[in-house]
């Protein structure tokens, strides 16, 4: 007759069966399936906290100058909101991390690269162009060049942490 109850000297039937693992809470993106390893945590949380800041630095700067100033160089304080608005765009798709966010940084980070060479190119080589500087104005020199620098960082750490699946970490298939 069977009780129900466990007894201790009885075998239990499902000990060699392993625990199941438990399922992160939503919107924990510490644990992803295909290998990828969230850009928040770790260096990737200092990343944010830069991208923040300037973020908030060069919007708050270029309204100002629109507000105040705008028809003395509209092309260059223009240039400096854009640069502000890809920095909040790059600062919330690093912060979170997964998915399609992932790919939205890798946008804002490339866009933002391509951003800083070009301008800085066109100020060195027209400098009447932009009769005031931009955030990206001569490589990001008046932001101590962090505009340069911070999104080289940022591709680097997507890429860093990418998962086992994205095209650069597949293997090779040989001569064709």
């Amino acid at each position: 007759m069977t009780t129900g109850r466990r007894t201790p000297d009885r075998d239990d039937e499902r000990a060699d069966v392993p625990p199941e693992p438990a399922s992160p809470a939503p919107g924990d993106d510490t644990t992803d399936l295909s290998g990828v390893r969230p850009t928040n945590s770790g260096f990737g949380r200092l990343l944010v906290l830069v991208y923040a800041v300037l973020a908030l630095a060069a919007t708050a700067r270029a309204l100002y100058q629109l507000l105040t100033h705008g028809d003395q160089a509209p092309l260059a304080y223009a240039l400096s909101l854009l640069a502000g608005i890809v920095y909040i765009v790059a600062t919330i798709a690093l912060a979170r991390g997964g998915g399609r966010w992932r790919t939205v940084a890798w946008v804002a980070c490339s866009f933002e690269l391509v951003g800083v060479l070009a301008v800085g190119v066109a100020t060195i080589v027209d400098a009447g162009a932009f009769p005031e500087s931009t955030v990206w104005s001569s490589f990001g020199q008046g932001y101590g060049y962090v505009p340069l620098v911070l999104p080289v960082i940022g591709l680097f750490w997507l890429w860093r942490t990418r998962g086992h699946d994205e095209p650069a970490d597949r293997p090779d298939d040989g001569p064709a």
